[in-house]
C-alpha cells in the first residue's frame, strides 16, 4: 500500500548548481533541479511517525545519513552502488508497520528498493520490496504488516537513471510497544554506566563507554585491565561492571550478550574472566562463568574445579554473540544451562546446579584475570538484555 505525504508549512523554491568533489552524485548527474525546503517538520498521512535515536548506512559521499532526519528536503544522504543501505535506530522494540521516503529527485526516476526490520541489528527480516512512483519529491509512506521491530533499514537497489542512492527524508512508521518480557537492559545506550548497578574500576579509562566498535545501537563497552589493577582490594587483577541481579532460586531467565576480544588479546594458560554470575555472601570461583584460557572461550559451572560444559576456540576482532538460558538453583535436577552462540545453539539444556545453597547470584562484566598476567588486555561488550521469553532477546 502506498500514499503520498507531504511537507507541512510554506515551501521555497532554490535553484542549486552542482559542485564539490568528482565523485560526488551531483558531479556525475549534472546540476540539480529545483529542490523544495521545507519551512516545518515533515508531516505524514497513514503514517504514526516512530522517534529515531540514529542513523547509519553502507556509505556516503558527504552527504551523509543524518541528513534524512533534518526536516529538509535540499539535504539528502547519497552513497553510489546497489545494494547500499541506511539503517535507522528506534532506541527501543516498536511496532512497525511501514517506511515513509522522500526520495531526492525523486520526480525524475523510479527507485527500486526493499524494507528489512530487525529487533537486534544482527538478523534482518524483508517485509517490502517495491518501487517509489517517479512523480513527486513528496514523501511517499510504504507499508507492510505491523513488525515488532527496532531496527529499519532501506536497501537501495538501483533506479531508471544511474546507481546512486539517495534520500532526502525518512520516517519510520508504527506504534509504540512495551516488551513485557524484557527484566532489564545493560546495552550502554544510555552512554554512560547508569543501567548498571556500579563499577569497579581503578580509573574511568579502564572502562569505557564507546561508539566504536560496536555490535549493535550507539555504544558498547571498553574494558582494559593492565597488571596491578586491583580496585576492591582482592585476588587477581580486574575492572568489572556490577548489575545486582539476584535472581530468585528457582527463577529461568535469557541472558543475550555480545563480546569481542581484541586483536592484541593475550594467549596465556591461566583463566581470563569475561562475564560471571557472581554468588553473594563470600568469596571463591563464581557459579557461572565465561572465561579464556590460554586460546579457548570455555563456559564453567560450579565454582573451582565446577564442570566446563562448553567452550570453543578464541576468536579475535569479531564480536561473538551469545543467548544464556539459565534456571537458578543449587538443585542440579532443578538448575540448567542452555547455551546459543552465533546463532546456534551449541549447547543443548544441561541440568547442573547454577547457584550454591542459599546464597543468590548477580551480574559482573568487563574483564578479572589472573595477577600473573603482564600484558594488557582488552574486551568490548554489548547489547545486554535480561528477559524471561526467547523471543524477547532474539
Amino acid at each position: 500500500m502506498k500514499k503520498t505525504l507531504l511537507l507541512a508549512g510554506t515551501f521555497l523554491i532554490l535553484g542549486v548548481a552542482a559542485c564539490g568533489a568528482p565523485d560526488t552524485e551531483e558531479a556525475i548527474e549534472g546540476p540539480s533541479q529545483t529542490l523544495e525546503t521545507a519551512t516545518a517538520a515533515l508531516t505524514t498521512q497513514n503514517c504514526s511517525q516512530l522517534s529515531v535515536i540514529s542513523v547509519i548506512a553502507s556509505g556516503n559521499d558527504g552527504n551523509v545519513p543524518a541528513n534524512t532526519l533534518d526536516d529538509r528536503l535540499d539535504t539528502r544522504w547519497s552513497n553510489l552502488g546497489r545494494d547500499s543501505w541506511i539503517d535507522f535506530d528506534l532506541g527501543a522494540e516498536r511496532s512497525v508497520s511501514g517506511a515513509a521516503i522522500a526520495w531526492h529527485q525523486g520526480d525524475q526516476r523510479i527507485n527500486d528498493f526493499t524494507l528489512h526490520v530487525s529487533t537486534d541489528g544482527m538478523s534482518y527480516t524483508q517485509v517490502y520490496t517495491g518501487k517509489s512512483s517517479g512523480t513527486t519529491t513528496a514523501a511517499e509512506t510504504y507499508s507492510f504488516a505491523a513488525r515488532t521491530a527496532r531496527r529499519l533499514r532501506i536497501y537501495f537497489k538501483g533506479n531508471t537513471v544511474n546507481d546512486w542512492a539517495s534520500i532526502a527524508e525518512v520516517r519510520a512508521c508504527g506504534t509504540s510497544i512495551t516488551s513485557s518480557g524484557v527484566v532489564w537492559r545493560g546495552d550502554f545506550e544510555t552512554g554512560d554506566h547508569s543501567q548498571w548497578t556500579r563499577a569497579q574500576m581503578v580509573s574511568a579509562d579502564r572502562l569505557q563507554v564507546v561508539s566504536s566498535p560496536l555490535r549493535q545501537g550507539r555504544y558498547a563497552l571498553k574494558a582494559t585491565v593492565r597488571q596491578g589493577d586491583d580496585p576492591i582490594n582482592a585476588s587477581g587483577n580486574r575492572n568489572e561492571l556490577v548489575r545486582m541481579t539476584r535472581e530468585p532460586t528457582g527463577s529461568e531467565y535469557y541472558y543475550k550478550f555480545s563480546t569481542m576480544f581484541a586483536s592484541d588479546f593475550p594467549s596465556v594458560k591461566t583463566w581470563q574472566l569475561f562475564t560471571q554470575w557472581h554468588h553473594e555472601g563470600g568469596s571463591g570461583s563464581p557459579p557461572v562463568e565465561f572465561y579464556v584460557y590460554s586460546e579457548e572461550i570455555r563456559l564453567n559451572i560450579g565454582g573451582d574445579p565446577g564442570v566446563i560444559v562448553w567452550k570453543t576456540p578464541l576468536v579475535r576482532s569479531q564480536w561473538q554473540d551469545f543467548i544464556l538460558h539459565v534456571k537458578w538453583s543449587p538443585d542440579p535436577s532443578v538448575g540448567f544451562v542452555e547455551l546459543y552462540h552465533n546463532g546456534k545453539l551449541v549447547l543443548p539444556k544441561r541440568y547442573i546446579a547454577t547457584q550454591y545453597s542459599g546464597m543468590v547470584n548477580y551480574l559482573k562484566v568487563g574483564l578479572y584475570r589472573s595477577d600473573t598476567i603482564t600484558q594488557v588486555g582488552t574486551v568490548y561488550h554489548d547489547g545486554w538484555t535480561m528477559a524471561r521469553n526467547l523471543s524477547d532477546v532474539l
